[in-house]
């Protein structure tokens, strides 16, 4: 399997065994990467040139995001692992000196410690995968090191005798892949996020438009590796899975604006890992995109919104707008939501066959499948906010949902086909990561269909609530839904639970150091 065309140069070889080279590694993949670091960092950089100018420390500041730009492109045109892995931590030393720009301010520096400790355990992990990669195939350059992985399975005894034994691969990529859990924030590596919403917003918008992502790139990086190993992809899909509905239910109820931003991306970068997870590699680069974009620009307006927000009053002035009525139920627009939402994406994929050569049955069906989901579920919320936000009897509006649909599947289709290509131009390599990343078929079918049933379910309770049709609930019912919404809105005590870990173990060492000191004459 071939990573497609590149552009290798190493100037620098370090040590004699050639364990590290020092160049660039210019594929279709780097080059993505790097119009997309240079383009969202220009704007960021354009914004955070007069964000902080009258503050102490602006040019430490301003120095520490070039930097980070710069490790950024550095990390994505690395030759080799180690290279790699070395511009990985440099990524998370600069992204603790940035969140604690201002040391004096408690929360600010207790978060950038708490970031660096979570990037540090996965870090651990991330080296011990290096390490084994070395120490099993001998080198760490990316071509040849896939050229090696794929010339065989490897096992790797886990107890004398072998007893017990782990595909080579397997390993390597499991250890990776948790490298890549704590810097994409996925469960159970995720508390680390929410906290740096007290550094300055460039900080957060870069961060988010760039940093977390990383996870996904590396995946794809490694995907000649991962496309060995259908424990790995399926170890991925599932925290990516729970990543997501952690995130997303979390999201709905918190109440500051830039924690609910670092909840959503959480959720994406659950469906970033789980689309890898899937087989689908490009797919969530065009996701990696997509989502860089977008919320680099909604950190930036945050903080130009809460800019604003400081010079009104203490309380916000109540309107004539704040309590408004049901609105009427409407049979056009809910008909049109319900056939857009339910029927038409099956003839749109249907439609696009012959064009985009998108097989619907056999090997490839498993690929097909996730693309329509994708687009289904994207295309379905914009459908729900157009249809709560104007739920009215409109041809505009149903004409709006029908438009939104058509433009939201045939972009998936589109970017699927396109990244695709572009990205793993080699004849059948992406019909072979679907298959290799395939899940049983009644257990994939259940997936789509829970996931499904449970959307629809959502928006039914929603739209009834929205034209005030909801049943009076029971007693018991009322005090569940609170006990949940607090549940969630604490985050799951996730957060609860990792303090009180902490103090144990700063206990128990207490204790064995309590104990060794007295045995000191």
């Amino acid at each position: 399997m071939s990573v497609g065309a590149a552009i290798q140069i190493n100037p620098l070889s370090f040590l004699e065994n050639g364990i590290m080279h020092a160049g660039l590694f210019i594929d279709r993949l780097a080059a993505v990467m790097m119009v997309l670091v240079t383009s969202v960092s220009i704007v960021i950089h354009v914004f955070a040139s007069r964000y902080l100018q009258e503050e102490q420390g602006f040019t430490r500041f301003y120095t520490l995001l070039s930097l980070i730009t710069f490790t950024l492109l550095a990390l994505v045109a690395s030759p080799n692992l180690l290279m790699l892995f070395v511009f990985w931590q440099l990524l998370g030393w600069l992204l603790y000196l940035l969140l604690a720009y201002n040391i004096t301010h408690l929360p600010s520096a207790q978060a950038a410690f708490k970031t660096l400790i979570i990037l540090r355990v996965g870090d651990v992990f991330f080296l011990g995968g290096v390490i084994l990669a070395y120490l099993i195939f001998g080198t760490l350059d990316f071509p040849l090191l896939f050229e090696k992985a794929a010339a065989g399975p490897i096992p790797l005894p886990l107890l004398p005798g072998g007893l017990l034994s782990i595909d080579a691969v397997t390993a390597i990529t499991l250890l990776i892949f948790v490298g890549a859990m704590s810097k994409s924030v996925q469960f159970p590596f995720h508390v680390w996020l929410p906290d740096t919403m007290y550094g300055p917003s460039p900080v957060s918008a870069l961060m988010h438009a760039g940093i977390v992502n990383s996870g996904g790139f590396l995946l794809n990086r490694l995907a000649p590796l991962y496309g060995l190993s259908s424990p790995s992809l399926h170890v991925a899909f599932a925290v990516g899975a729970f990543t997501t509905f952690l995130g997303a239910i979390i999201m709905l109820t918190v109440n500051d604006v830039k924690k609910m931003l670092g909840y959503s991306t959480i959720a994406q970068m659950g469906y970033m890992i789980m689309e890898c997870g899937l087989g689908a590699f490009a797919l969530a680069i065009f996701h990696f995109i997509a989502h860089g974009l977008f919320k680099a620009t909604l950190f930036l307006s945050s903080a130009s919104a809460i800019g604003a927000a400081r010079k009104e009053p203490k309380f916000p002035h109540h309107g004539v707008d704040d309590a408004i009525p049901p609105a009427p139920f409407s049979v056009l627009t809910w008909s049109t939501g319900l056939v857009t939402t339910l029927l038409l994406p099956l003839l749109i994929l249907l439609s696009a066959h012959d064009l985009f050569h998108i097989p619907l049955v056999g090997a490839g069906a498993h690929g097909a499948v996730i693309f329509l989901f994708f687009s289904w579920v994207t295309s379905s919320q914009a459908i729900l906010s157009l249809y709560r936000l104007n739920a009215v009897s409109s041809w505009k509006v149903a004409g709006a949902m029908v438009l939104t649909l058509i433009l939201i599947v045939f972009t998936y289709l589109w970017a699927g086909e396109l990244f695709t290509h572009f990205l793993y131009p080699d004849p059948g390599l992406a019909a072979y990561y679907f298959e290799v990343a395939a899940l049983h078929p009644l257990l994939f079918d259940l997936a789509i269909i829970v996931a499904t049933l449970g959307t629809v379910l959502i928006w039914v309770n929603l739209y009834a609530e929205a034209h005030g049709k909801r049943r009076e609930k029971p007693a018991w019912m009322s005090a569940l839904e609170e006990k949940t919404y607090v549940f969630c809105m604490k985050g799951f005590y996730i957060d609860g639970l990792y303090q009180r870990l902490n103090q144990k173990v700063l206990h128990v060492i207490q204790v064995i150091d309590k104990r060794y000191l007295a045995r000191i004459p």
